[in-house]
């Protein structure tokens, strides 16, 4: 098995239970969507750039512009009442993706896989991971449902968009707190309950309070005592520029009768306001009463899921390419921490290495294409000038 070199000592000072942990050396544990707009194929492979061609082995799209749709089942059915809820997997957009989800949705136990539709593949318990398109969307999706509806999370938590393999956590806690992680680094925490609009409101404004008519929400107010200049609207904006000369050559009848220029008149300032003065009933800005909301009931089970049972892949991609790999579901964040440290971290540098190696020798390759197709256009211009030279002189001896 892959990454059996983790040591013992390790293994044993992690204490939490895993529910899936999967890290592809074969799909035997998911089932494609029997339904046919869901026909995007999937291979096994570790891409063109890795840390090791076997451990980094993942699962691939392979076709554009296709609907994607995998489902594994628990182990065991996951309530995670009590417990942590841990949500872990890694993405690698090889293809350097321009638009298309790397996200992974959680399912109730009995979830059916195989019959994936566009209803069913709705029903959801949680969805978490990245989503690309184009350069306005490049974020991460983390979305509850929450008795029937889905909730988005409140924050834009941007994503990786490079093309080298990037890990996403995903910690929610029975204290009703959450955490996102990207390679183990904490991108964004804080509580349920203020990041998700679960619940109704604590206050709402007043029904029976309005702002009162003779409020004064104006701090500033023209000056009473300030009057308009005598003369001023008599200076126009424009004046006849005095250096123009009628043109020598100017014809009345011909080109009617002559007007000179006319310019920007230096002496004009505008439209006349009066000053502004501090409003002495000034009150400043009001704000509405708030009262309890009688429709509040505060819920600290937000974060409870009884039911787990299932994961889906269930994408759309313009462009294939994306490799998933080395996906946990546990109730221990260090569980998930040491599975990274023991596949991703051991991995990344000589991935990273590996990238920069291609993509040195695409660019090399792509400058010598360009040298050679602008050598080859020259030398074919070359040519082109060569036989016009010809033609001309062929044409000089016919003449002659």
């Amino acid at each position: 098995m892959r990454f059996a070199y983790a040591s013992l000592a390790f293994a044993l000072a992690v204490s939490g239970k895993v529910y899936l942990k999967d890290t592809f050396d074969d799909m035997s544990k998911w089932t494609k969507s029997n339904v046919a707009k869901f026909d995007g194929e999937w291979k096994l492979s570790a891409g063109d750039w890795y840390g090791d061609a076997e451990k980094d082995q993942g699962i691939m799209t392979t076709q554009d512009a296709k609907f994607y749709a995998l489902t594994a089942n628990f182990d065991e059915t996951f309530d995670n009442t009590d417990k942590d809820l841990v949500i872990q997997f890694s993405v690698k957009h090889a293809q350097k993706i321009d638009c298309g989800g790397g996200y992974v949705k959680l399912f109730p136990a009995g979830f059916d896989g195989s019959a994936l539709d566009e209803e069913t593949k709705e029903k959801y318990a949680i969805m978490f991971g990245p989503d690309i398109c184009g350069f306005s969307t490049k974020k991460i999706h983390v979305i509850f449902t929450y008795k029937g509806k889905q909730h988005f999370i409140n924050k834009d938590i941007k994503c990786e968009d490079d093309q080298l393999t990037h890990v996403y956590t995903l910690v929610v806690k029975p204290d009703n707190t959450y955490k996102i992680k990207i390679d183990g680094e904490e991108k964004a925490s804080g509580d349920l309950k203020e990041d998700w609009d679960f619940l109704a409101p604590k206050e709402i404004k007043d029904p029976d309070q309005s702002k009162p008519s003779d409020w004064v929400d104006e701090e500033m107010m023209d000056d009473p005592e300030d009057k308009k200049p005598e003369g001023w609207d008599d200076i126009e904006a424009q004046i006849v520029d005095p250096e123009a000369e009628k043109p020598e050559d100017w014809d009345d009848e011909a080109d009617g009768e002559y007007e000179p220029p006319m310019i920007d008149n230096p002496e004009y300032k505008g439209e006349w306001k009066p000053k502004r003065i501090k409003n002495p009933d000034y009150k400043g800005p009001w704000v509405h009463p708030l009262i309890p909301n009688p429709e509040f009931e505060d819920d600290d089970t937000t974060y409870n899921y009884k039911d787990l049972g299932a994961i889906a892949f269930d994408l759309w991609q313009v462009k294939s390419g994306t490799i998933f790999d080395n996906l946990i579901i546990t109730d221990s964040e260090e569980e998930a921490d040491a599975f990274r440290k023991e596949t991703f971290d051991v991995m990344k540098d000589a991935e990273k290495k590996m990238f920069d190696e291609a993509e040195k020798a695409r660019q090399e390759k792509e400058e010598a294409d360009r040298k050679a197709a602008e050598e080859a256009a020259k030398e074919e211009e070359e040519e082109e000038e060569e036989e016009e030279e010809d033609m001309d002189e062929d044409k000089g001896h016919d003449e002659l």
